[in-house]
């Protein structure tokens, strides 16, 4: 079985992005298997987990910790918005908790205890990058949050969590904003404030090639290199690749390093492994193991390929 049969003899929330993003399936075709999401698998599996009041819950970690990433990986299913359980989940959080700030840190309340609902955010950017991507995603785009974000943009171009104390952007903390800054241009379209910002978040990946310091040229981090899924706030290149791929922009020569690197990580017959899994908080299993072959990984990287050798490089 090669790369894409093993791609598509999968959960159709691999299937589908397989046939949309690596095949000439009909839009009929891909409709079909994107339907299933809500009923089958993986998304339908996410939307059965969650609680009454709206939150996800594991007995080892935060609510909002629980919740914030389970809902970041159904919105990485491409599950269809519109679904009514879909609807009926993102009304249950929105309804049922609050953000509230404790001595021991933020977490999620019910709503007489008052604060921001879930999609209204919170304090850090690279928490607030995550709810402003699923709330704009399934239709909970808050003007609120993406204007305090743009405030928050730092003068090298990208995001920290640490700021003000830290003047130096994180590459966590800016993908994290970019998807969601994305998101929310998506659902409701651009603005110049907006659009800007996410392009100065850009160029502060590209001025460090994805994963290298900009004083030195060294690699900044080696689990930049490291292909995790889910990544929750954790960095790469294959993720800010991809988001690169789904913001439409053109493949620029500084990206050249990174696609080489992603292009060395496939194995001989056709696929990419797991390299790191952050799913430890996750209110459902994904099935795959670190160190071997991954569907989501497999996927990802094979869109972005082509997606990058589709374009001529600027």
């Amino acid at each position: 079985m090669d790369a894409l049969d093993w791609l598509l003899d999968a959960d159709p929330a691999i299937r589908w992005q397989a046939m949309r993003d690596l095949t000439d399936a009909s839009p009929k075709e891909i409709a079909a298997e994107r339907a299933r999401l809500a009923r089958e698998g993986m998304g339908a599996a996410i939307l059965a987990q969650q609680d009454p009041d709206g939150a996800w819950r594991r007995p080892d970690a935060p609510a909002w910790l629980t919740t914030l990433f389970t809902f970041l990986a159904l919105r990485a299913t491409g599950i269809d918005p519109s679904e009514p359980s879909v609807q009926s989940a993102v009304a249950r959080l929105e309804s049922g908790l609050r953000w509230n700030d404790l001595e021991c840190g933020w977490e999620l309340r019910p709503p007489e205890t008052g604060g921001n609902t879930f999609f209204q955010g919170e304090e850090e950017p690279c928490i607030n990058g995550g709810a402003l991507a699923v709330g704009a995603c399934f239709g909970r785009p808050t003007e609120s949050l993406v204007r305090r974000l743009v405030q928050e943009q730092l003068e090298d171009g990208g995001w920290n969590c640490e700021a003000p104390k830290s003047k130096r952007s994180s590459y966590h903390t800016t993908i994290c904003v970019l998807e969601g800054l994305l998101e929310y241009e998506r659902a409701v379209g651009s603005a110049p404030g907006i659009a800007a910002a996410r392009r100065r978040g850009e160029e502060y990946l590209l001025e460090r090639d994805l994963f290298r310091r900009r004083s030195t040229g060294e690699v900044a981090d080696p689990a930049f290199l490291e292909l995790a899924f889910p990544p929750r706030y954790h960095y790469d290149i294959l993720r800010a690749l991809d988001y690169f791929r789904a913001a439409g922009v053109k493949p620029d020569a500084r990206m050249r390093d990174a696609v080489g690197l992603i292009k060395g990580k496939r194995q001989a017959d056709g696929r990419w492994l797991l390299d790191r899994a952050y799913d430890e908080a996750l209110a459902f299993s994904l099935g795959e193991s670190v160190g071997a072959p991954s569907r989501w990984n497999t996927l990802r990287a094979l869109r972005v390929l082509r997606w990058y050798e589709g374009t001529q490089v600027v």
